[in-house]
C-alpha cells in the first residue's frame, strides 16, 4: 500500500480557493520509513532525511510567519488501527492560506521537500480553523451551546 506524502492537485485547488480570512492550523501526522527512499540511492535513515527537511525548509517555513503551536510524542492509539503509530506529531499555524500556498511554492522549500518525500512513509496533513476551545466536549469555540 501506497502512503499518503503530498496533496493531489484537485485537493489543493480546494484548500488554495477557501482562502479565508486569519490563521490556519495544519495537524501534522507522520510516520517515517526505517531508509529514506531517495531516487539517488543515498542510504540515510528516514529521521534522518525528515531532519535535512527540517533545517532547509524551516526557514522558508519561519520567514513566512508559520510556526509549531503543538507537538506531542505518539504513545498509543486508543481508538483507530492499532497498528498505526506516528514519528511525528504537530500543528503547525500559518497567518493565511496564502502563506502555505507560497512556502509549497517557494523555491527553496521546493528543493528541500525532496527530503521529506523520501523520509515520509505516510502522513496526514488536516487543515483545520483555529477556535477557542469549550469546556467539554461538544463544546468547542461556544460554550453557549
Amino acid at each position: 500500500m501506497t502512503g499518503h506524502i503530498d496533496p493531489t492537485k484537485d485537493v489543493f485547488a480546494q484548500f488554495r480557493d477557501n482562502n479565508r480570512p486569519g490563521p490556519i492550523h495544519m495537524l501534522n501526522l507522520v510516520r517515517l520509513h526505517e531508509r529514506a527512499k531517495y531516487p539517488d540511492g543515498r542510504d540515510v535513515s528516514g529521521a534522518e532525511a525528515y531532519a535535512a527537511y527540517g533545517r532547509e525548509s524551516g526557514p522558508v517555513f519561519t520567514r513566512l510567519g508559520g510556526k509549531v503551536v503543538w507537538q506531542g510524542a505518539f504513545e498509543l492509539m486508543l481508538i483507530g488501527p492499532h497498528s498505526e503509530h506516528w514519528h511525528h506529531c504537530f500543528i503547525a499555524e500559518y497567518p493565511e492560506v496564502d502563506a502555505f500556498v507560497q512556502m509549497i511554492r517557494d523555491p527553496v522549500y521546493r528543493e528541500a521537500v525532496k527530503h521529506r518525500q523520501a523520509a515520509v512513509e505516510d502522513s496526514r496533513l488536516i487543515r483545520t480553523k483555529p477556535q477557542a476551545p469549550g469546556a467539554t466536549f461538544g463544546q468547542i469555540g461556544d460554550p453557549r451551546i
